[in-house]
């Protein structure tokens, strides 16, 4: 648990995804979030498990925490959601930037999701950019960072202004920044955007100095044996070889294009996306009590499928 008087943080790594969720809460009350909560997936077999949830669930009994929300930074091309199980475990209500929106118009029709609940339903909460609320006395305001996704956001959390805390904010980022010495998020996904990356990065690295930034995924940048995730304004404005001061927008721009060229998808992109466009939810099971995912199938430049 991280050494803060203000903020409780519990991080659990996922190996399988390189996702890291957090269980936050207020010490004073014990009201507590979950954010970005990854279900089990073995993508071979297509079986789903709850036990990395279940962790999580387990750690708040022990701490005595209620969660209220699960708090979702976007919507995660690389590991499928367990939001829905909690809720319905918790009575915790998720939450998800208002872009999301614009996510579930890129993607409808690509997987032909008739399902989807028009203007983001299937979310209980869709926060605009600057909006807060209140975590026991714990103060959440809500960043919205797009440039990764439209619908990023950034949850940053900290005493009340009445409490008159010294602590420093902590900021879960989701994708949008990585370590310090490992770089950003890639912006070539639909609906990303280089610029807008950059200047949603920049938006965070005003923030004091020692805030504490909470990274979603690690995958040990070269040099370093250990999975990290906790990193802060100053280490990024230093270090950080995607963005670090004195990188330009225009700089940030060409790398970032040129090093998403090279990228290839990731391995759980089609499973994610039409789970998590729907808050978690699986498509109802047809008539044989099976639910189905769907995989578009393409042809490349000159091949034919017939």
């Amino acid at each position: 648990m991280a050494d803060n008087t203000a903020t409780a943080i519990r991080p659990f790594f996922d190996g399988a995804t390189n996702t890291v969720t957090y269980l936050v809460w207020d010490p004073a009350t014990r009201r507590g979030a979950v954010v970005d909560p990854v279900l089990d997936w073995d993508n071979r077999s297509g079986e789903a498990d709850t036990a990395s949830a279940a962790a999580v669930l387990a750690a708040a009994e022990a701490e005595g925490v209620t969660i209220d929300w699960v708090l979702e930074t976007h919507v995660h091309a690389d590991h499928l959601t367990a939001a829905p199980w909690i809720k319905a475990r918790t009575g915790a209500r998720i939450g998800i930037g208002a872009g999301v929106k614009q996510v579930q118009t890129i993607f409808r029709p690509v997987f032909a999701l008739q399902d989807v609940l028009p203007e983001g339903g299937d979310f209980d909460h869709l926060f605009a950019d600057g909006e807060s609320f209140a975590l026991g006395t714990l103060q959440v305001e809500v960043l919205h960072v797009p440039g990764h996704t439209p619908a990023c956001v950034a949850y940053k959390i900290g005493a009340a202004p009445e409490a008159r805390s010294n602590q420093p904010a902590d900021v879960f980022v989701g994708d949008t920044l990585f370590m310090h010495d490992a770089g950003t998020a890639r912006a070539d996904f639909p609906g990303g955007d280089a610029r807008t990356l950059y200047r949603s990065i920049r938006r965070i690295l005003a923030l004091p100095p020692e805030t504490r930034l909470w990274i979603c995924h690690d995958y040990k940048a070269p040099g370093r044996d250990a999975f990290a995730w906790q990193s802060s304004v100053a280490a990024q404005r230093a270090q950080n070889p995607h963005v670090k001061d004195g990188m330009t927008e225009e700089d940030f721009i060409a790398f970032r294009t040129a090093r998403d060229a090279t990228l290839s998808a990731p391995t759980l992109l089609l499973p994610s996306i039409q789970v998590n466009i729907r808050a978690g939810r699986f498509p109802a099971a047809e008539a044989n009590g099976v639910r189905y995912l769907k995989i578009p199938v393409t042809a490349k430049r000159g091949a034919s499928l017939a």
